[in-house]
């Protein structure tokens, strides 16, 4: 019997290529909001304020159409001002069902304004009115368009930022001044009718909306303040940023209610005020 000679085979060395390496997919983090309101009615014997919010509770709705705020403060002196504020409440909601989030937005926010301020003027057969204020939250930026005296303001990195434009007499008569050469106004504080509105929801021909004509980038920590002048004319500004100073909008609420209350004045309007807090 032959003896084989079996030899033994080299095993070569395997090259194991690294594996690629998965990488950890970003997923862009997105602002959340947290939101508040309180009013009251003051001295008054009706409240004539209205408010709204769309989608606040809504993740899913508020990253599809935003989120809607709005505050309408029916006017006193004229005819059911609280007729005048729901109709220019329902009339803004109504609308912002329809909204196309691609397209122009501050145009769509003012078209709002154009129609609830029609539909308020055939309900009240022009003599009633009422303010509006309506900011849009959409895409981590705020959309917003006013009309009247009610106060937009931002704080942010504790600062407070008054965002809007008052239509009042004293604003345009400042402004027309300013626009004359006339650099020091300050004597137009005299006019006893300084307070009075020049444009508000429900006027026979509505020409001026203040908005922005791009939107405001929001920032993690920003609290957006939206107030009757219930609460913006009464309260100093830094009394409202104090308030704002609260760790939720409810306290933060809470604490707006508490200074008002505690200044007693004889004639304190109605207040509404909504907070949004903006976090990650």
């Amino acid at each position: 019997m032959g003896f084989f000679s079996r030899k033994k085979r080299k095993i070569e060395p395997v090259t194991v290529l690294p594996t690629e390496i998965a990488q950890p997919i970003q997923i862009k983090r997105l602002l959340s909001y947290r939101v508040s309101n309180l009013q009251g009615l003051g001295s008054r014997q009706a409240q004539e304020d209205s408010f709204a919010f769309a989608n606040s509770a809504d993740v899913t709705k508020i990253r599809e159409k935003g989120l809607l705020a709005v505050v309408a403060d029916g006017m006193g002196g004229m005819k059911d001002g609280k007729l005048a504020s729901e109709t220019a409440i329902q009339s803004i909601r109504s609308d912002f069902d329809n909204f196309e989030c691609n397209k122009d937005l501050p145009g769509q926010l003012c078209d709002t304004l154009y129609n609830a301020s029609e539909k308020v003027y055939s309900s009240l057969e022009g003599e009633g009115g009422s303010t509006a204020i309506v900011c849009l939250f959409y895409d981590e930026k705020l959309y917003y368009a006013s009309v009247g005296d009610s106060y937009l303001i931002l704080k942010r990195n504790g600062q407070i930022y008054h965002l809007n434009r008052k239509h009042t007499v004293f604003n345009r008569d400042c402004a027309d001044a300013i626009r004359n050469g006339d650099m020091d106004p300050s004597y137009l504080k005299l006019n006893p009718e300084r307070n009075a509105l020049t444009q508000f929801l429900g006027m026979d021909e509505l020409s001026d909306i203040d908005c922005f004509k791009k939107p405001l980038s929001l920032e993690s920590g920003d609290i957006v303040l939206m107030c009757s002048d219930g609460v913006g004319g009464v309260l100093s500004e830094q009394e409202i940023s104090s308030c704002l100073n609260n760790p939720c909008p409810e306290a933060m609420c809470t604490a707006i209610e508490q200074n008002i209350v505690a200044k007693g004045r004889q004639y304190q309007d109605n207040y509404t005020a909504l907070i949004i807090q903006c976090e990650y």
